[in-house]
């Protein structure tokens, strides 16, 4: 079940720098997942300081 990144995203880029797959990238106003390159491993929910990462 891959991960999504709700609107409590404050586009910080601290899930950018973590993840393996390198699929998080700035959105309009907040970073997007590319929920087919995701692998799923949870480390930007992890790292995300408000919380805004969640499994779909």
């Amino acid at each position: 079940m891959a991960y999504k990144i709700t609107d409590e995203c404050l586009c910080c880029g601290a899930c950018m720098g973590e993840c393996p797959s390198s699929c998080i990238s700035e959105g309009d106003g907040k970073c997007v997942i590319d929920a087919e390159s995701c692998v799923e491993c949870g480390t930007c929910a992890d790292v995300c300081p408000v919380g805004a990462i969640v499994q779909e």
